[in-house]
Order: C-alpha cells, then sequence, then structure tokens
C-alpha cells in the first residue's frame, strides 16, 4: 500500500485565497504541427500545491530551499487525525498525542475533503506552533495550502523557522488513516528560493 499525498498540478487546482496570479499556466512551445515533438512550458508559483517552505518565505535572508537535505524529508512520520477541530489547531487539540521531540507531524484535518480552496481552514494556532517549536519536533506538514491563516506577523510560521523545523504544506490525506507512516517527501531541485513544489508519499510501516 502506497498512499500518494500529493495535490496534482492543474489549471483547475486550488489555489491559494483563489488568486488568479497564483494559478498554475500550460503553454504549448511545439507540436506535431510546427516540429517533430510535443514540448510543453508551465508557469508554477513555487507554492503551489504539495510544497515545502524554505525560511526566506517569512525570514529576511533566511535559508532557501536547497538548504534542506534530503534525509530530512525521508523520514518516519505520524499522521494525527484532527477531523474535529473546527477552527484552528491547539495546544489543547495535540496534547492527547504524547509528541516527542523529533517527532514529523502530518495534520489531517477536514482540509483534505474538499478540493476547493476555503477561506476559513484550518491551521495551526500560535500556541501549537510555540508548544511543538519548544519540544523540539522535526517537521510538520498540513493538508492546507498555509500553515497558518490570518497572523499578521506569521507568528506560526516563524516559531516553526527559528528552530529549523520543516513546514510541508498542501497535503492530501483524506484516504490516510492515524498511524505511523514512512515519508517520502521531495521538492523540486531549485536553487535560491522560498520553497519548491514537492511530490509526497507516504508508506506504511511493517
Amino acid at each position: 500500500m502506497l498512499y500518494d499525498i500529493s495535490m496534482p498540478i492543474e489549471m483547475s487546482m486550488q489555489v491559494y485565497k483563489n488568486k488568479a496570479e497564483k494559478r498554475p499556466l500550460f503553454e504549448t512551445t511545439s507540436d506535431f504541427t510546427t516540429g517533430s515533438a510535443h514540448e510543453s512550458r508551465i508557469h508554477l508559483d513555487v507554492h503551489t500545491g504539495t510544497h515545502i517552505d524554505a525560511p526566506l518565505h517569512m525570514i529576511p535572508q533566511g535559508e532557501t530551499i536547497e538548504s534542506i537535505g534530503l534525509e530530512r524529508l525521508v523520514t518516519r512520520c505520524r499522521v494525527l487525525d484532527l477531523t474535529k477541530v473546527t477552527q484552528a489547531i491547539s495546544r489543547k487539540d495535540l496534547e492527547a498525542f504524547a509528541i516527542q521531540a523529533g517527532d514529523f507531524l502530518l495534520c489531517k484535518t477536514k482540509n483534505s475533503f474538499s478540493e476547493e480552496f476555503v477561506m476559513d481552514f484550518i491551521y495551526v494556532a500560535e500556541d501549537a506552533a510555540m508548544w511543538l517549536a519548544d519540544i523540539g519536533i522535526a517537521g510538520i506538514g498540513i493538508d492546507a495550502l498555509g500553515i497558518e491563516r490570518a497572523q499578521p506577523e506569521h507568528t506560526t510560521h516563524k516559531a516553526f523557522f527559528e528552530k529549523e523545523i520543516i513546514i510541508l504544506e498542501g497535503l492530501r490525506l483524506r484516504e490516510v488513516p492515524q498511524g505511523e507512516y514512512q515519508l517520502i517527501a521531495l521538492p523540486i531541485a531549485l536553487v535560491g528560493l522560498d520553497a519548491a513544489p514537492a511530490r509526497a508519499i507516504l508508506l506504511p510501516l511493517t
């Protein structure tokens, strides 16, 4: 059993706040009427679909995406069932999971059950982010296109980035039961940027 937890990238996909400038565009640069091969070009925001944020996204002079070693993205993880959360994931929502230093957490919420962008999506509240950062988790993923919402100072992002905690956004976890898995989430090998789209899969641990 393998779970593909990535968003398919297509023109009709959900994008952050439904902004037109964030929608992927595809251009045919050659077809069989103009040449002997079919070739295409994509215009893609680096925060499209399933993606990994780099510290530069929220921290001036922060590290860029290639600074995140791939060994940190091929790792054991825990999927947490948080589908009962209705607003933001708080510290109280997480305390029952016995979270420990080094855990890589994937938050399954009701976001995974909608293919449309929802303005009041579930996100990680500041108190939860600070608590997880103090514990020393290795990474956190969420099934929303943002790990925070309506935080002018970007406190959730910064709490994680300041402790070098990986942020993985735009997951699709609808079919994934709570439990432990092997995560493989490999970003496109971009250099010098604030994020990169990634293909992410889960393998159950046997």
